[in-house]
């Protein structure tokens, strides 16, 4: 099959979905399918075979997303002449409308992965963004409690409504896991979903290179246990409540550790002053973005990884960290629970953090509870290498080619 992927942001742009089109794209690769993406223009972009670059805006969203010129000639130039049986976008928005066109015009099924809970992400639109503020600051009861409303329907109404309206025009849509399939037909998705979470690479598994040994040394010190936490340093991250809880862990005196926090975003300076005025400056370390292919080293270097966001639809890093032998101890979520089954591979815990350092405390104290973890967490982890995920998706699109063909030859 020759596949088109279309997708608002890609490599070099940190993040979930950049790294669920890559393995997806490679395993289906291995298979033996053509898979092209469709992605934007960056200045510090490589050079790809595979990788079809569309122009941008000069502008982009508050969240780093480029905004595509849709009526760029050139994408549908390249689509057409590269005569493709499916086309897969990533994105409802932007090249969601590109790859709706297309589909219609040119009559090739058309998949959907909602990699994302969007309503959790306007803020990054300027229009709420300043709601929100005026939100924050106004004292008249009347008047916030509109402001409030209007953010609700924003959240609760036109988002969904879209989303609702985008996935019912296309041929199927993949959910990351179970629960965001059941979220999707809640709200009113009504054509076939199918489970398609991101596959994990092969070299996310094994011993590694013997990297972890420096790196445990660089950032342990003098402290026994070092923690780890992958994540873009956004505010739906939930980092604030991770260092709070750790604040709370500190206070106890029981544990001893250091916590790597690797990643790059807007909240980081925000998040160092935090940490410094919560009294955690000297046990926790900002490493700033770490390249993919260094990043399982520094899973392997820790004890345990800690997780606190609440807006991830599979949450990728969870079974990276699951594959190098890590147990998790997460905040309970969508998506997270998918991923984290509750005294088998880690601990969920509510949104507190007297839970959540218990939690912690619990999982390093016990040698005996951290080796049943780990073996849970590897046998986890197992079920998701990306040549088991590229099998499924091959199916799927199967599938849905068979059934255009048929609806084709009926409607003759």
């Amino acid at each position: 099959m020759r596949i088109a992927m279309l997708t608002n942001n890609y490599k070099p742009f940190v993040g979930g979905v950049p790294i669920s089109i890559e393995r997806l794209a490679a395993g289906l690769r291995m298979l033996g399918h053509v898979v092209y993406i469709f992605a934007p223009s960056y200045e510090q972009e490589e050079e790809e075979e595979y990788v079809i670059r569309y122009r941008v805006h000069q502008k982009r969203t508050a969240g780093g997303t480029m905004i595509p010129k849709l009526f760029d000639l050139g994408i549908e130039k390249r689509f057409r002449e590269l005569n493709f049986d499916v086309i897969h976008v990533h994105h409802p928005m932007m090249m969601g409308y590109e790859a709706l066109y297309l589909s219609r015009r040119y009559g090739i099924p058309l998949v959907f992965t909602y990699h994302t809970r969007y309503e959790q992400y306007l803020h990054y639109l300027k229009i709420y963004k300043a709601l929100q503020e005026r939100s924050d600051r106004e004292r008249n009861r009347l008047l916030k409690r509109l402001e409030e409303e209007l953010l609700e329907c924003g959240s609760d109404r036109i988002v969904p409504f879209h989303n609702r309206i985008f996935t019912n025009a296309c041929d199927l849509v993949f959910a990351p896991t179970p629960m965001m399939k059941d979220y999707l037909i809640e709200h009113g998705t009504r054509v076939p979903i199918a489970v398609l979470p991101t596959g994990l690479r092969s070299e996310c598994f094994g011993p590694g290179n013997g990297g972890s040994v420096e790196i445990r040394h660089r950032y342990l010190k003098e402290r026994t246990y070092l923690l780890c936490t992958v994540s873009r340093l956004e505010k739906e991250k939930n980092l604030e409540f991770l260092l709070r809880a750790l604040r709370e862990l500190k206070a106890r005196g029981t544990v001893s550790f250091r916590l790597m926090m690797i990643g790059g975003g807007k909240e980081e300076e925000n998040l160092k002053r935090l940490a410094e005025e919560l009294g955690l400056k000297e046990d926790v370390v900002f490493t700033g973005c770490i390249p993919q292919s260094e990043i399982m080293e520094y899973y392997r270097a820790s004890d345990l990884f800690v997780f606190a966001s609440k807006s991830e639809t599979q949450g990728i890093v969870l079974l990276e960290a699951m594959a190098a032998g890590l147990p998790v101890v997460a905040v309970r979520a969508s998506g997270t629970s998918d991923v984290v089954v509750d005294g088998v591979n880690g601990y969920l815990t509510r949104e507190e953090e007297a839970d959540f350092a218990d939690a912690v405390s619990a999982v390093l104290g016990s040698s005996d509870l951290r080796a049943r973890f780990q073996a849970g967490a590897c046998a986890q982890a197992e079920k998701y290498r990306e040549i088991h995920i590229a099998g499924a998706a091959e199916k799927y699109y199967e599938s849905i080619c068979f059934n255009r063909r048929r609806k084709t030859a009926v409607a003759y």
